[in-house]
């Protein structure tokens, strides 16, 4: 989207200025001047600023680690950080994260409404309105259910607008994208941040997935996430939309490693399907803190960075128990996904506490040639629970000279996973090495206390901490939508047909194929409880944990296939029993809140339309 990563002020403040504040509805909306012309007369020369606008209003729904992420099996907060809200369920309608997440969905919603009314429903501009609108609906149901649903442009102070029900607005959104894969003239592809015919359908196949979940599944057990399946009719339509977007992206077989899908020097490639695009080279303001911080999150802490040279991460998020040992020896994503290799830096020349940067320190990894990186000084290295001590040690045997103690800012670490301890490796001045065993509850409240992911390491990222990556966020890649129709394609009754997705995607990734997807088979190599009786539907989960980790889609995933609470309970530190998902009256926590300001200011809503739950 390099012709509008970075829209003009004037349009960022016209489009704005139809937007009212906090203490407002998230509907409302003024059509006040600005520099004496009104939106009305504004916008109707120029709707293309509206579709600008939305767009670029994408970036405040992308992601959201707590929101997309907290709340699951895979992650934890450590090194004394508090669980949260959303890891411990103990969400209100007050949340301000929840608030300013359904607000910017709203605002995008209504960015791209005024995009169509002012240049027509049948033109560029408004089919690709339409997409930004449809995706910003699925991700609202996704969160919370039945939303109003406003498909006008709101330039008025009208506040009533009541909640749809999820099986009338599937049906829009998918009716909306069939037409639009039907009729539109988008580009079958597009690596520049805008709608195309495979993202449509990439999208609808999403759509469809989450209708047949919600409308035409019955769970049985809240809380052993047992479900019965009334139709497999959208299920079926899923796959189809799913086979749709693989072939209009062409990327029928996945022969594109891992590791250079995620390649800071290799972005906007074939499997990308979608994305919110960023530009450092061009970005009009201060560079420092213009981008995001998706790079930050998902990891230990490793010193302050521009006093250590590592990447700037909080110790939200990081690998839980399960999350450990949920990839196996030979998975190629495992390395492609984790930093299992830092690298040391010296200080900046001329300085003793800054430290050089770069080519230097944890970006060294993407900044200097494989063969410097052969030699180059490490700061920490992280081993995956499947190597033995013996395999560990021969390793930095033969590699001493990178673990000198004393030369760089770092002393040089190796940890090996053990469960329930971690077996670190501390070296002297000449690279020989000693051991001592850190119970893992400990070795959680430390610095530098594992692996942190690298999949969205911005390679040239300047040394001032967060709001610094300038990687683009992919929202629809391909593989995703390999496991999209291998779940589609499990409900609906075709084993074989999700087998062989599922098996795509496991052997570009190193792994044998499954001979089947029967949960009752499948054995994993996380602990879990005896009572936890593997279904069907874990061995899809499992391998979109493995594909999918830390992209945001796990909160979803669980929520769709009605294993939130099965999964939390068995997996989240933080999560007891299911009651702990439950207010007290006993409805369990399936969605967000509804923020109270909508609520109390949105004139078609009471307090009867809160989720259930709050």
């Amino acid at each position: 989207m390099k012709n509008i990563k970075y829209i003009s002020i004037l349009a960022v403040l016209v489009s704005g200025m139809t937007f009212t504040g906090c203490g407002e509805s998230f509907l409302e909306t003024e059509n006040k001047k600005v520099g004496g012309t009104t939106a009305e007369e504004y916008f109707s020369n120029d709707p293309q600023a509206l579709l600008t606008s939305a767009y670029y209003n994408m970036r405040n729904i992308a992601y959201s680690p707590e929101l997309y992420c907290q709340g699951t099996d895979l992650y934890i907060n450590t090194r004394g950080k508090s669980a949260g809200e959303f890891n411990e369920y103990s969400l209100t309608s007050e949340n301000s994260t929840v608030k300013s997440f359904y607000s910017n969905l709203y605002k995008c919603i209504n960015y791209a409404n005024g995009a169509i009314k002012y240049d027509g429903e049948s033109t560029s501009v408004s089919e690709e309105a339409k997409f930004i609108r449809c995706y910003c609906y699925y991700i609202l149901t996704q969160h919370f259910g039945a939303v109003p649903y406003v498909t006008n442009y709101i330039n008025d102070a009208t506040t009533d607008y009541p909640r749809t029900d999820v099986a009338t607005i599937y049906d829009a959104l998918s009716t909306e994208l069939g037409t639009l894969y039907a009729q539109s003239s988008l580009p079958q592809t597009s690596h520049t941040g805008t709608a195309s015919m495979a993202a449509v359908c990439a999208l609808n196949a999403k759509v469809k997935l989450a209708q047949a979940w919600d409308c035409d599944v019955t769970c049985t057990s809240e809380t052993g996430g047992d479900f019965s399946v009334n139709s497999t009719t959208n299920f079926a339509s899923a796959a189809e939309w799913a086979e749709r977007a693989i072939t209009t992206t062409g990327v029928t077989t996945l022969s594109m490693s891992f590791e250079d899908k995620w390649s800071p020097s290799n972005e906007g490639n074939a499997e990308e399907i979608f994305s919110i695009q960023y530009e450092r080279d061009n970005y009009p303001g201060d560079v420092t803190s213009g981008g995001h911080s998706m790079q930050n999150n998902f990891g230990g802490y490793y010193g302050e960075c521009t006093a250590s040279g590592m990447k700037n991460v909080s110790s939200s998020d990081a690998q839980s128990e399960k999350s450990m040992y949920l990839f196996d020896e030979g998975d190629l994503r495992y390395d492609a996904t984790f930093m299992t290799t830092m690298y040391n830096a010296g200080y900046a020349a001329g300085s003793t506490t800054t430290a050089a940067w770069g080519t230097d320190g944890y970006y060294a990894y993407y900044n200097r040639t494989a063969s410097e990186l052969a030699s180059y000084p490490i700061a920490h290295r992280y081993f995956p629970w499947y190597y033995t001590e013996s395999e560990v040690e021969a390793e930095l045997t033969a590699n001493k000279a990178q673990y000198v103690q004393g030369t760089n800012i770092t002393e040089p670490t190796a940890d090996i996973l053990v469960y329930p301890n971690i077996i670190r490796y501390s070296f002297d001045s000449e690279g020989n090495f000693s051991k001592s065993t850190v119970a893992i509850s400990t070795y959680n409240t430390q610095t530098s206390n594992g692996v942190c992911v690298k999949k969205f390491d911005d390679a040239a990222s300047d040394q001032y901490g967060k709001s610094n990556d300038y990687r683009d966020i992919v929202l629809l890649h391909v593989s995703d939508i390999y496991l999209v129709a291998a779940e589609a394609y499990l409900m609906a009754g075709n084993k074989s047909a999700a087998l062989t997705k599922l098996n795509a995607v496991r052997n570009r990734a190193g792994l044998a194929s499954l001979s089947s997807i029967d949960g009752s088979s499948y054995d994993p190599s996380y602990t879990r409880s005896s009572s936890f009786v593997f279904k069907d539907i874990d061995v899809i989960l499992d391998e979109r944990a493995r594909e999918l980790y830390a992209e945001g889609y796990r909160w979803m995933d669980l929520r769709r296939t009605k294993q939130l609470i099965r999964y939390n309970v068995e997996f989240n530190d933080y999560v007891s029993t299911a009651t702990d998902m439950a207010n007290n009256a006993g409805e369990y926590k399936w969605y967000r809140p509804i923020p109270a300001d909508e609520i109390s200011t949105n004139t078609a809503l009471t307090t009867d339309d809160q989720n259930p739950g709050y």
